[in-house]
Order: C-alpha cells, then sequence, then structure tokens
C-alpha cells in the first residue's frame, strides 16, 4: 500500500509550514492551511488522524534553544499515531535522548556521518530510517567520505538494517514543483529498502506515478493544505 505520510516541521511547540527548504521563512501551518485551524501539533493530529507522521523538530536541527522544548509535543503526537522523527542527530550520544519519543529516527545526511548512522543501525536495528538531504543540487553533508552520487550512498546504506531510505529534495520542499521521476526510479531500482520522497508532490496525478516507478510513499504537507491531496488518503 502507498504511504502517504503527513509532514510538519515543529518550531519552539508549534507546527509551520516548509517553504524551499529556508527555515527562517517558515509559518504557522494554520496562517495558510485549508485543513488545520490551529498550529498545535497535537490537535492537529487529534483532528486529522493521519496513519503515519514526520515530525522536524527545528529547535533541534538549528541548535536554537534548550534541547527538549519540543519533545513534550512530540511525545504527545506518538502517543497517536506512528511518527518519524528527524531531531537533528548528529552523534551516537544524540540518540540516547530521543530514541523513546518516536518509532522511528530519521538520521539525515545533514546532519549524521555514514559511520554514526551505521554505528545507530547497528545497535537499533529497523529503528532508523536515513534521509538523503539534497539542496543547491547537491547532497548535504559534512562527511568527507559521504559519496556525492545519491546512488551510491543507497548502495552504502543496502547493507545497512535501517527501515527506510528518505529522499528529500530541499528546494522543492513546499513548492509543489514536482520531481525527476527518470532519477528516483533509479533510486527505487538500486535501493533495497522502501524508498520514500519528500519535496514537490503536487497531487494525485504524481502519487500514481509515483507509485509506478516504484516509490513506497511520499512525505507530503502543502498538498494536504491546500487540498490538492484529501485528507481521507492520510488515514
Amino acid at each position: 500500500m502507498f504511504r502517504i505520510v503527513f509532514v510538519f516541521d515543529v518550531y519552539n511547540h508549534n507546527a509551520v509550514h516548509a517553504q524551499g527548504g529556508d527555515r527562517r521563512m517558515y509559518r504557522p501551518v494554520h496562517e495558510s492551511s485549508l485543513i488545520c485551524t490551529t498550529s498545535d501539533p497535537v490537535e492537529i493530529v487529534r483532528s486529522l488522524r493521519p496513519a503515519e507522521v514526520y515530525i522536524a523538530d527545528l529547535n533541534r536541527l538549528q541548535g536554537q534553544g534548550v534541547p527538549d522544548i519540543n519533545f513534550d509535543v512530540i511525545r504527545g503526537v506518538s502517543d497517536q499515531t506512528n511518527v518519524m522523527l528527524d531531531a537533528g542527530i548528529s552523534s551516537f550520544e544524540d540518540i540516547m535522548s530521543v530514541m523513546d519519543l518516536a518509532d522511528h529516527l530519521v538520521m539525515g545526511t545533514e546532519t549524521a556521518s555514514l559511520d554514526t548512522i551505521s554505528k545507530v543501525a547497528s545497535q537499533y536495528p529497523s529503528r532508523v530510517n536515513v534521509s538523503i538531504d539534497k539542496k543547491d543540487g547537491v547532497i548535504l553533508s559534512s562527511d568527507p567520505s559521504m559519496p556525492r552520487d545519491p546512488l551510491e550512498i543507497v548502495e552504502v546504506l543496502n547493507g545497512l538494517d535501517i527501515n527506510d531510505v528518505i529522499f528529500l529534495d530541499m528546494d522543492m520542499v513546499g513548492t509543489s514543483a514536482g520531481f525527476d521521476a527518470q532519477f528516483l526510479s533509479q533510486i527505487a531500482d538500486v535501493c533495497e529498502h522502501d524508498v520514500l520522497l519528500g519535496g514537490g508532490v503536487r497531487g494525485l496525478e504524481d502519487i500514481d506515478q509515483l507509485e509506478d516507478i516504484g516509490i513506497k510513499g511520499v512525505l507530503v504537507a502543502t498538498a494536504l493544505h491546500n487540498g490538492s491531496i484529501p485528507v481521507t488518503m492520510l488515514q
């Protein structure tokens, strides 16, 4: 079954709407959403009843505020649905404070090295989703051993006991600008884990096309907030 994963970024307890990867410009979701009358993540999930949620803890990702500022909100969401959490994990030690917050932890190339991803996957098999983060046409990483070719990263991840692989094109987040179907088809062909796409999904036709090329799910916010994808597909 094709997975529609509801996405929101949490900043200072509020769900904010991502647009183009410029986190300074994110605004509370209720200001522009057709489906949310609040920006309280717990209330949003209670109302919409999504089967899966992806949460990015922007405070931790940006190093702003106390590290656990959003933990109560994340726990409140986890009590109601399945959660994958990106808490900006960059070291093995970071895992200990966030492991009990979500069903799966997202480790992104933006913050985590391949060595750290490998160690965490070994210690916590099938609890980790790995996000291949792309912005301005290049893979985001400070790890000198990280391949610059996403297909090479996927081949490395094939040898790890992880859950999903997320291809996150940050330039496309919140833009409804589409995606490179030929490239994603290559990713899906090479990857031995389920591949999820984040960024650029416009509506139901895109979902049909992605399913046809082997992508197993999408991380979606904008197309839900503007009504292009019906809320019922989340449930």
